[in-house]
Formats: structure tokens, C-alpha cells, sequence
């Protein structure tokens, strides 16, 4: 009989409230060891509370968070033991260089003498910048700060790692090695935490998902069942003058769709069937030539179950 695997983080009916707004409404998941778990939703949908939450940074209004079996909030010091944190800003002394910011970190952690000097050496070499220990990190690329970010975060090699959006502004390279840094200390047993608005990282990351939109939790699995069970085919359609009312009826009959901008030159159409519906919109561009200015289709994925879900992409 197969076990099921040890919860490493538990949220049960999770709440915030500022003022009368509710901005996280009473979520509840689990993220098991070992496991990617990728945290997805629009501006405003809550994640950045839930993981203030998470890491003690934000006051729950209600609920509770268990960390590798303890209270987060009964016994928060072994809790904040277990984990590392990686916000997206900078957290770094850009006067030091690379070596002595992680000291700094890792006395704050309790490491001393040899044992530092080991941590330190083990997570420049995980996120690929011993040669660059001495460095001044007021030098650093863009991308290099986000390594080293990552590596303070590892400092204290805690059971699971936090990520806060941690390929925000960095170059095309840069995230290839922050995603390979990051698939390879999972292979390791690093149970991670990770928010993206870069749905592609998601697909290629996480063995499974959660999408929060308006506070709560609407949406909880794997990449695959997700667009198996939820995913359609979306075609983005533009237009060079606005759409009459008939014209609008007509696309209705081909699928649900969503204006947006105010002019309805913009249009967001989801089908099941997308190759039909294509050729049946054309047909109807074929009576009005010269009013069709782009056309997009976006297969069933994990970006059309977003947008399915919420009516907006990730980065909206």
C-alpha cells in the first residue's frame, strides 16, 4: 500500500482582513515534502498576503499554518527554522561583497566558524557564483543579485524554500540558470514554494498548482489534469474598426467570449473548438474585408485555464 506523502507546509482556512476588506478569504492546501508547489493568481488576488503569511511577515486575521508539524504561530522560531524566504526585492547589502552578505545571514541563523564557511561555499556553488565570492555586490548584473538572493535563502538549508517571483527582471539566460538552480535543488529534496507571473515557468516547474483569484483558492492540481479538466482553446482576434452588434452576435454562436477594450476591437474568444470556430469566424471576415487586423489561437494550456478561471492572463 503506497503512503501518502508528509505534508511539509498545512493551510487550513487561512484569513486576512484589512479593515472590512477581506483580501485572502479563508484558503486551505497542503504543500507535501518534496514537492514544486507553484502559488499562480492576478494583481490583487491575494498571493503576496498568503505568503506574507507564510513566512511571518503578515498577521493572519484567522486560520492556521503548520510548518514540518509545528504551529507556525504556537511555536514560530522551530517554524521559521524550517524555511527560507526569497522576496522579490533585494534583500542584500550592495557595499558588502557575495561572501560576507551570506555570513551576515548565517549568523543570524546561528552557523559559526567551519560550519559557515561550509554553507557558504556549498550555496555559491548552487546558484553558480564562487568565482565571483569577493565581488562587490553593488557590481552585480541584475541577475546575479537574484542568485545570491536565492543562495541567502538557502543559507540554513531549510526544508522548504520560498520564492517570490525570482526571474522578475532578469535576462533570458539569467532565468534559464535560476530554473535550472531551482529544478536541480528540488531533484535534491528541497521541497519549494514558488510564485511566477510567467506561466511557462509554472508549466516547467511545478508538479502541481494552485490559482487564487479574489482571496480565494479556485482552482488546486497538477499542470495536466488542470488542462485536461479545465483548458480551451482561445482565439485572440483585433480588429481595424469596431465590430457592429450583428458581427458580435455571430461570434457569440462560435464560443464565450470577452471584450477588452471599450471599442470591442479587441476581442478574447474560448472554444472547445478552436480549428472549427476559426474557420467559421474567417467566413465571416470574408464579408468584411480589410476589418480583420490580427488573429492569435493559443491552444489548451495552462494559460488558457488561467484565463478561463479569471477572465485575465497572469501578468494582468
Amino acid at each position: 500500500m503506497n503512503r501518502m506523502p508528509e505534508p511539509m507546509v498545512s493551510v487550513e482556512n487561512l484569513r486576512k482582513s484589512y479593515g472590512d476588506a477581506e483580501v485572502v478569504r479563508g484558503i486551505t492546501f497542503q504543500i507535501f515534502r518534496g514537492e514544486f508547489f507553484g502559488l499562480l493568481g492576478p494583481n490583487g488576488a491575494g498571493k503576496t498576503t498568503t505568503i506574507g503569511m507564510l513566512t511571518g511577515l503578515v498577521e493572519p486575521t484567522g486560520g492556521r499554518i503548520l510548518i514540518g508539524g509545528h504551529d507556525f504561530f504556537l511555536k514560530p522560531m522551530q517554524s521559521k527554522a524550517k524555511l527560507g524566504f526569497v522576496p522579490q526585492s533585494f534583500a542584500l547589502y550592495p557595499t558588502l561583497c557575495a561572501r560576507d552578505n551570506l555570513a551576515f545571514f548565517a549568523r543570524i541563523y546561528g552557523l559559526r566558524k567551519g560550519r559557515l564557511k561550509e554553507r557558504i561555499a556549498a550555496v555559491l556553488d548552487v546558484v553558480g557564483l564562487r568565482d565571483h565570492a569577493s565581488q562587490t555586490v553593488a557590481t552585480f548584473s541584475h541577475g546575479m543579485k537574484r542568485r545570491l538572493n536565492i543562495a541567502v535563502g538557502l543559507i540554513h538549508e531549510p526544508d522548504i524554500l520560498i520564492l517570490d517571483e525570482p526571474t522578475v527582471g532578469v535576462d533570458t539566460q539569467s532565468r534559464n540558470a535560476i530554473l535550472e538552480t531551482l529544478e536541480g535543488l528540488n531533484k535534491s529534496g528541497v521541497t519549494l514554494l514558488y510564485t511566477t507571473h510567467y506561466i511557462e515557468e509554472a508549466e516547467r516547474l511545478c508538479n502541481r498548482v494552485g490559482i487564487l483569484d479574489q482571496g480565494k483558492m479556485i482552482a488546486l492540481d497538477t499542470p495536466a489534469t488542470l488542462v485536461r479538466n479545465l483548458g480551451t482553446g482561445i482565439v485572440r482576434i483585433e480588429f481595424n474598426a469596431n465590430p457592429d452588434d450583428t458581427l458580435l452576435r455571430q461570434i457569440g454562436h462560435l464560443g464565450s467570449f470577452r471584450v477588452i477594450d471599450d471599442r470591442s476591437r479587441h476581442l478574447r474568444l474560448e472554444t472547445d473548438r478552436t480549428d472549427r470556430a476559426v474557420r467559421e469566424f474567417l467566413d465571416l471576415m470574408d464579408k468584411r474585408s480589410g476589418m480583420l487586423k490580427t488573429l492569435d489561437i493559443i491552444e489548451p494550456n495552462l494559460e488558457t485555464v488561467f484565463i478561463h478561471l479569471t477572465g485575465r492572463t497572469l501578468r494582468d
